[in-house]
């Protein structure tokens, strides 16, 4: 989650040095695909994917990374880095409805509760005094449709990762993802690529997001979802915004005012509240004779 709360600071960094969303995305994409290439080759984690699972990779890999960065990174574009990992941030407090949804489990009143103020601290951050948007509505719709995608991939990572290594997973979706995005990169965004002379900083920032958030962050963070679930592993989110808001404050010298720091610990507090059941509940229940 620190890798995380960190690429929206290196993504912005990126853009200040005009490479755009698809560049940025299918670039990272392919430096972390070498990385896992040869990791794999070197740990010896290789492993045959089973063709009657190949659709399901597809899916996978159409999810997150292709859906999930589309969203994610253009809306990137037109919200501050903070705002964007604050709304990332409901991902554990919306998982629940789409359990609900799709597998029939019950959303509990905490829950229910959590995510109306998790939105309340949402609305509070992104309007002014009069009420008004003040972050772009198209930026805010893209960043929640990332929250979306994520759950869905969260899902069916889940029931991969029953079978097959953690490795092989994220190599595949990678891949994958450079594919899906090499149209797109070649048709809109090449020409202007090949005009720009990469600084230091540029390639710093796009190495941090290939080898830390494209790759490390997925080698821990797939085993936590084989190992406790997709509720549990997604409550982790929280810590998102909080990186990235100190982040922000000190590399992108975003403001803060007292509004969006209100605003912040209503979301977190909210994200916080749809949990606590949880842990009551194992209280109780260790406490029980």
């Amino acid at each position: 989650m620190f890798f995380w709360g960190c690429s929206f600071v290196w993504i912005k960094i990126v853009y200040e040095h005009h490479y755009r969303p698809i560049t940025t995305i299918f670039l990272r994409l392919v430096i972390s695909s070498i990385i896992l290439y040869f990791a794999v080759k070197v740990l010896k984690k290789g492993q045959k994917i089973d063709r009657a699972d190949y659709e399901k990779f597809l899916l996978l890999a159409l999810f997150e990374p292709f859906f999930y960065f589309m969203g994610e990174s253009f809306g990137l574009t037109l919200v501050s880095s903070t705002i964007a990992a604050v709304i990332i941030s409901t991902i554990p407090v919306v998982t629940p409805i789409f359990a609900f949804i799709f597998i029939k489990e019950k959303i509990s009143v905490l829950n229910f509760f959590g995510l109306i103020i998790s939105f309340v601290g949402i609305i509070l951050m992104v309007c002014n005094q009069n009420f008004s948007l003040d972050a772009s509505p198209l930026g805010i719709c893209l960043e929640f449709f990332a929250v979306v995608t994520v759950i869905i991939y969260s899902i069916l990572v889940k029931k991969l990762a029953v079978k097959y290594s953690t490795f092989t997973i994220i190599k595949a979706q990678n891949i994958l993802g450079v594919i899906y995005f090499l149209p797109l990169f070649f048709i809109f965004d090449f020409k202007q690529f090949i005009t720009i002379n990469p600084d230091s900083d540029l390639i710093f920032a796009l190495l941090m997001l290939a080898v830390f958030a494209s790759t490390i962050a997925y080698l821990l963070y797939i085993p936590v979802i084989r190992a406790f679930g997709v509720n549990k592993a997604n409550m982790f989110v929280n810590f998102i915004p909080v990186f990235t808001a100190i982040l922000s404050f000190f590399i992108l010298s975003e403001t803060f005012n007292f509004k969006k720091i209100m605003g912040i610990l209503i979301v977190i507090a909210g994200v916080s509240l749809s949990q606590i059941y949880k842990v009551i509940s194992k209280m109780i229940f260790k406490s029980t004779p």
